[in-house]
């Protein structure tokens, strides 16, 4: 992603895309509007994936198929039980549960669906040292299963009709 910036560019958007699907923030992906915080969405994927043992492309649960990573990790923080997310062979080694699910934490801040809502890398540093507080994540950005990801592309398209010199936009609906 860095190659796509030039100088002092901070955000943009291209026509070509590229990049490994997973770790691509929603905004590139669908629409390739780049920035920072495109960055800081792959940065998230990369903890949960360190925290999991487990890849965010290809990722199957036993239980709950079409499921990804991230809507894995969303799921078991809101239900309570974020600790089944960490990987069996990290359970078994002597970690810090609470600093793990502090990564969990920041992991599922990254992955925020509105990049406004994902935090800067020195929040990320402060937050990972425990010298700032968490806020509470939103609903992260690819939290659709794996089945309703076209359905989604279908809707964030749009389809414009010109009659008589006048544009209509219509919206597809899920």
């Amino acid at each position: 992603m860095a190659r796509t910036f030039g100088g002092d560019q901070t955000t943009g958007k291209t026509n070509k895309v590229v990049g490994t699907y997973g770790y691509m923030a929603p905004e590139y992906a669908f629409n390739g509007i780049f920035s920072t915080k495109s960055d800081i969405f792959s940065f998230g994927i990369t903890v949960l994936e360190i925290v999991s043992g487990k890849r965010s492309t290809g990722f199957n649960h036993e239980n709950i198929e079409g499921l990804t990573l991230i809507g894995h990790a969303w799921a078991l923080l809101k239900e309570g039980r974020p600790f089944d997310l960490i990987d069996v062979h990290m359970k078994d080694s002597y970690v810090n549960l609470q600093e793990v699910l502090r990564c969990i934490h920041v992991g599922l801040l990254c992955v925020q669906h509105n990049p406004m809502n994902r935090p800067d890398m020195s929040s990320i540093v402060l937050m990972l040292n425990g010298e700032r507080e968490l806020p509470q994540p939103k609903s992260p950005g690819y939290f659709l299963e794996k089945d309703s990801q076209e359905r989604y592309q279908a809707f964030t398209k749009l389809q414009s009709f010109s009659k008589n010199t006048m544009t209509i936009t219509t919206f597809a609906g899920r």
